[in-house]
């Protein structure tokens, strides 16, 4: 806990039997007090890694529900356990878990309510090895996601986040989509509503086992993320009524 509040971290895994014990083993447990692991039907042997390394909090979809589909699980589960702070970590060690501390501490002094790990500020991504047309498809996408939603976001598209409750409970992300568009439906809920956001520098790492997705996923998620800011936009004008800026009930 930091200043009284519970933090717990989730993970949502697919096919993370190799590089979840490593994630698991950076989380600095003098602050972490709970743990969710999501397997989304993975093929290998997540659960039992999980279940080896001592995760309390162990969930398996009976089918494979999709990157959003698995989050929504995750935090789910993390407000059933009474989270102050719930964070975000990719169990592919794509993201250091070091970071939780900086990230949490700002949340729990009322700083900010939502800290992105921003792989874009410094030099962290192409130094960590993000391919040159990934990171060139990732400034052009926050670009325009910046003009649409009048923000100054330094990138829309990092998998390492962390929230306060109340954040969660005031969004309705279980109406997102259980595609990987989801992680922006999430921050354009979060900006619709006028709730500040904090990035800090985080360093990236690609591997062979950490995960990616592969050409035609990327441009299919490309498309999504300017649809989801030009409905944002739409909105603020009046013109349109997404169910994604419904209140939940």
């Amino acid at each position: 806990m930091i200043n009284g509040k519970k933090i717990v971290v989730v993970m949502p895994a697919y096919n993370a039997e190799q590089t979840l014990r490593k994630t698991y083993d950076e989380i600095p447990f003098d602050i972490v007090d709970e743990v969710i692991v999501t397997d989304d039907f993975s093929t290998d042997r997540t659960i039992e890694v999980a279940r080896e390394i001592g995760v309390k909090h162990i969930m398996k979809h009976d089918q494979n529900k999709g990157y959003g589909g698995n989050q929504k699980t995750c935090y789910n589960k993390a407000l059933e356990l009474g989270a102050d702070i719930v964070v975000m970590l990719h169990p592919d060690y794509q993201y250091t878990p070091k970071l939780i501390h900086s990230m949490c501490y700002l949340i729990a002094n009322d700083v900010y309510p939502v800290v992105l790990g921003s792989r874009i500020l410094g030099t962290g991504a192409r130094k960590g090895g993000m391919p040159l047309i990934k990171y060139v498809a990732n400034r052009f996408l926050t670009f325009t996601q910046n003009v649409l939603c009048s923000q100054k976001l330094s990138e829309y598209h990092t998998g390492y986040r962390a929230f306060s409750a109340e954040v969660l409970r005031k969004i309705n992300y279980n109406v997102d989509s259980d595609d990987f568009v989801f992680d922006n439906e999430m921050l354009a809920q979060i900006i619709y509503e006028g709730i500040d956001i904090a990035e800090i520098t985080c360093p990236t790492k690609y591997f062979d086992e950490a995960s990616s997705i592969n050409m035609k996923r990327s441009t299919i998620y490309g498309l999504g993320v300017l649809k989801v800011s030009i409905d944002f936009r739409l909105n603020k004008w009046g013109l349109c009524a997404s169910k994604l800026y419904k209140k939940p009930f």
